[in-house]
């Protein structure tokens, strides 16, 4: 899949961005990234005492209203990178006692960054990769990236299309995210661990609670529950933190209360998730948003 007409998201939105025009994902082919560093704020099998060795990519094919990284999602933070040097950012990030690679909204530049994987690899990167979705992915995308990936870290985020389309303009979340899901598990399996604890191949899905919208989270987790049981570790967030462009909108202008919280991580425990992440109370808070300073970049 190329991007002379770009299908590499669910939008197909078919831009020439080869050209130079820009896709839904705010876009064109020109690598683009706001930050490449240790982060500390991942599940702890994946950041630990190392920390995550996480490339932080411009633009989003999703593009959530109330987006916690809203200023790259919206490509209005962004430095242009080559191929080559995005391969030298994975070696750096290497050197520097990374855990792993980490990818970040990189749907919209899957080709190049397959291209810089490879590229490492062959120069000595032997971390595990990890790609970290909005879970609003193509089948076919995922399957262009099972030779590189090892580790998917999707998003769950809405099984309500009308919430999916209101905060996303993505009526079709539900059913995408599902089939994505799904071809992620059939790659990647249950989560495999090295001897310190840190996660080598599998699938770890995360779900943000939105405040207002427990009922969406419990359907979330009645999908995937049914769906994988035991199989599937699942990351229930309440890190949830409400940003300036949603100041007036009801709901999302607020952080999820104990009692939302306590409501799905209840209904978790009801039926029966056990292979998972949960946040303890209190942890909304604006440090979660790393800086989008270009360092490393």
């Amino acid at each position: 899949m190329g991007m002379d007409a770009c299908m590499l998201c669910p939008r197909m939105c078919g831009v020439d961005r080869e050209s130079g025009e820009k896709g839904y994902c705010g876009m064109d082919r020109k690598l683009r990234a706001a930050r490449a560093a240790l982060h500390m704020w991942e599940e702890p099998c994946i950041s630990g005492t190392r920390g995550s060795g996480a490339v932080f990519f411009s633009g989003c094919s999703l593009r959530c209203i109330f987006c916690q990284n809203y200023e790259i999602a919206q490509g209005n933070c962004a430095r242009e990178i080559s191929g080559d040097r995005l391969s030298e950012i994975f070696l750096e990030l290497q050197e520097q006692g990374a855990a792993n690679i980490n990818l970040v909204t990189a749907t919209h530049f899957a080709p190049a960054v397959i291209g810089a994987l490879k590229k490492a690899k062959t120069q000595g990167m032997y971390l595990p990769v990890i790609y970290n979705s909005s879970g609003y992915e193509r089948v076919e995308t995922v399957q262009m990236l099972e030779e590189v990936v090892d580790v998917w870290l999707p998003d769950f985020k809405y099984m309500d299309p009308e919430l999916a389309f209101a905060c996303s303009k993505a009526k079709d979340y539900p059913e995408v995210a599902v089939a994505a899901i799904r071809e992620m598990m059939l790659a990647g399996g249950r989560c495999e661990y090295d001897d310190n604890g840190y996660i080598q191949k599998g699938v770890i899905v995360r779900h943000l609670i939105l405040p207002g919208h427990t009922k969406n989270s419990i359907a979330v987790l009645d999908e995937l529950y049914e769906t994988y049981g035991k199989d599937l570790t699942i990351s229930l967030m309440n890190q949830y933190t409400p940003l300036p462009q949603v100041r007036d909108i009801p709901d999302l202008n607020r952080r999820v209360t104990k009692r939302e919280y306590e409501k799905v991580l209840d209904h978790a425990l009801d039926l029966g998730i056990t292979q998972g992440f949960f946040q303890e109370g209190g942890t909304a808070k604006e440090s979660f948003i790393p800086l989008f300073d270009y360092e490393g970049l």
